[in-house]
């Protein structure tokens, strides 16, 4: 299946899609085969593992780039975080239009405006004008080629502190503009408000619009709790890079303070594991069908 219409399916199912943000290759081979569904090309992730702040530094053309990798290494569906669109409407049209042409299944754009600022900053967050915003998710419709191509509509309501009135008016007028689904973003330290939003959408017109959350500060909400409610989708945004982050934090601490390796070499990967994730038996056995192939033509060969 064709990862946009894979994607597409996962949005129309009545089971809970689950997906983890990633940044390189190797993140996204690690998630596909530890079961989730579907890859969240992090603009946090990519933003970081680049030495560089969630803020609008990065060019349209980076992200693509990082989001190619990661769609290039795993047969999951990538749905690309693409901030608040890179730029006015022309941008917004140009980055379906690149994305799309990528093979990338779907994009998600907030309604913020640029240059934004990472949700979980403390800083004030400037809401987009919601007719302007409806109306670059309407324009992102109209230039998607594939209609499977999924294009994600996320409020920042709750976290500009506007409450769940602005977010549900955002919500329907994005809903209306053809916004294929809806994410919700919160930085409660509960589920509370996006459980409460989630309970008036079940209720509205456009209900049939799926909804997506972020349980990145209301992590302790589990699977199980949210197949009981009307949301479709759970993205783990960020967790992927910060178990990274700790992960050589701590080893590079140790290898000093303990002036080797030995006493990390049992929590760390084996480099054998390192070439079974990324596929190294292939070049041995591509060489060998290589050589094995050159000798028949040399032992054919007639001078």
């Amino acid at each position: 299946m064709h990862k946009t219409k894979h994607l597409r399916t996962l949005l129309a199912s009545n089971s809970l899609t689950k997906v983890i943000g990633a940044h390189d290759g190797i993140s996204s081979i690690i998630a596909e085969k530890n079961g989730f569904d579907a890859i969240w090309a992090s603009g946090l992730e990519i933003s970081a593992a680049q030495g560089y702040p969630d803020a609008s530094i990065l060019t349209m053309t980076e992200f693509l780039n990082a989001a190619q990798v990661i769609n290039r290494s795993t047969s999951l569906p990538v749905i690309a975080d693409c901030d608040s669109g890179f730029g006015d409407v022309n941008n917004v049209r140009r980055m379906v239009e690149e994305y799309e042409r990528s093979g990338i299944a779907g994009i998600c754009i907030e309604d913020k405006v640029f240059p934004k600022r990472n949700s979980f900053l403390e800083t004030k967050q400037e809401l987009a004008d919601i007719d302007e915003f409806a109306l670059k998710i309407k324009v992102a419709k109209m230039t998607q080629q594939n209609e499977d191509f999924v294009i994600i509509a996320r409020l920042e309501s709750l976290i500009a502190n506007q409450g769940i009135d602005d977010a549900y008016n955002r919500a329907e007028h994005y809903a209306k503009a053809g916004a294929d689904a809806i994410l919700v973003h919160s930085k409660s330290k509960d589920s509370s408000e996006v459980l409460e939003f989630a309970e008036l959408w079940s209720n509205s017109e456009f209900n049939s619009t799926p909804l997506v959350i972020v349980p990145t500060t209301y992590f302790t909400i589990d699977l199980d709790e949210l197949n009981d409610t009307p949301i479709q989708m759970v993205i783990y945004a960020n967790q992927g890079l910060r178990a990274a982050i700790q992960g050589i934090q701590n080893s590079t601490k140790l290898i000093l303070e303990n002036k080797g390796t030995s006493i990390i070499e049992d929590q760390i990967a084996s480099v054998k594991t390192v070439f079974e994730l990324i596929g190294t038996n292939k070049v041995s056995e591509t060489e060998a069908w290589y050589k094995s192939e050159l000798e028949k033509l040399k032992e054919q060969t007639v001078f």
